[in-house]
C-alpha cells in the first residue's frame, strides 16, 4: 500500500540540447554519491525538451504543465528557506487531457547567471529545469540540475603580497608572492626569506584552503577546506635561508578565481575565498 501511495501517474524525462556534446562536471552529492551534470556559461541558452509519459496509457488529467529555470541558494542548515535569486518559466500545456507521451520543446535564451555554481560544506548555489504537471491532487515534478562556470576579465590591478610573521626573538621569516589574485589553475610564484631561525623547523609545507562563510551576524558560520598542500622544505634552515616557491598543482574546480586577501563579495548570502 506504502509504494501505491507515492507512486505518480505519469513519467517525465528532461534532455537538455548537445547533452551529448556538451563539457560535463563531476559534482559530489551526499553520502558519497557522485553524479556528472552538463556545463553552461554565463549569458548561454538552455534549451531541451520534456516528454511527458502517462504510466499505463491511462489518461492523466492535469490542471497545466510548465517548466522553469532556477537558480537558488541552499543553506544546509536551515533547508526549508531557500533564497531563489533567479526564476524563468514558460508555459508548456494548457489545462486538458494527456493520454499518450507528448514532447515539448522549451528554450530560456541568453540567461544571465549572475553566480557561479557551487557545493560547499554548508551551502550550495544551485541551478536546475524544473518541470510541473499540475494536478488537482499532488503535483508531479521532475528536475534536472546543471553547473554554471562565470569567467572575468582578469582584475587591472593585482599587486603582490608581502608578510612579515614569526615568534619574538625565536622566529622571523618574511613571505612574497607575486600577486594576490589567482585563476584556479594559476602559477604560485613567490619566496620565503629566513631572517631568524632559532628554533628547530622540521618542514614547511604551503596550503590552499578554501574559506566559505554563510550568514550574517550573529548567525555567520564559518568553515575552513584545506584543497591542496605540498611541502616547499625539509628540514631546519638557517639564517638567511631564501626558498623560492613555483607551484601549479590541479584543483577540484568549484570556482574560477580566488583572492588570497580577501572575501570575494557577491552580494549573496555567502561568500568563498
Amino acid at each position: 500500500m506504502t509504494s501505491l501511495f507515492f507512486s505518480t501517474p505519469v513519467d517525465i524525462d528532461v534532455v537538455l540540447d548537445d547533452s551529448d556534446d556538451r563539457q560535463s562536471v563531476d559534482v559530489k552529492l551526499d553520502k558519497g554519491r557522485r553524479e556528472r551534470v552538463p556545463l553552461y556559461m554565463d549569458g548561454e541558452s538552455v534549451k531541451g525538451a520534456v516528454t511527458v509519459r502517462p504510466k499505463d496509457g491511462k489518461r492523466l488529467e492535469h490542471t497545466g504543465i510548465k517548466v522553469q529555470f532556477i537558480g537558488t541558494i541552499e543553506m544546509f542548515y536551515d533547508r526549508g528557506n531557500h533564497y531563489e535569486f533567479l526564476s524563468l518559466v514558460q508555459e508548456l500545456a494548457a489545462p486538458g487531457e494527456l493520454q499518450h507521451p507528448q514532447t515539448f520543446p522549451f528554450n530560456f535564451k541568453n540567461i544571465e547567471k549572475q553566480y557561479e555554481s557551487y557545493n560547499g560544506i554548508n551551502v550550495k548555489l544551485r541551478y536546475f529545469v524544473r518541470v510541473t504537471v499540475s494536478r488537482r491532487m499532488a503535483d508531479v515534478v521532475r528536475e534536472k540540475d546543471l553547473w554554471v562556470y562565470s569567467y572575468r576579465m582578469p582584475p587591472e590591478t593585482n599587486s603582490p603580497i608581502k608578510m612579515d610573521v614569526g615568534i619574538e626573538d625565536c622566529l622571523h621569516i618574511e613571505f612574497e608572492y607575486s600577486k594576490s589574485k589567482y585563476h584556479l589553475k594559476d602559477v604560485i610564484v613567490g619566496r620565503i626569506y629566513f631572517l631568524l631561525v632559532r628554533l628547530k623547523i622540521k618542514h614547511m609545507e604551503l596550503s590552499i584552503i578554501r574559506r566559505e562563510t554563510t550568514g550574517s551576524p550573529p548567525n555567520q558560520y564559518n568553515e575552513s577546506e584545506t584543497l591542496v598542500r605540498f611541502e616547499i622544505m625539509d628540514g631546519s634552515p638557517s639564517r638567511g635561508t631564501l626558498h623560492r616557491v613555483c607551484r601549479r598543482d590541479g584543483l577540484e574546480r568549484c570556482w574560477t578565481s580566488c583572492d588570497m586577501r580577501t572575501d570575494s563579495t557577491s552580494g549573496a548570502p555567502f561568500s568563498v575565498y
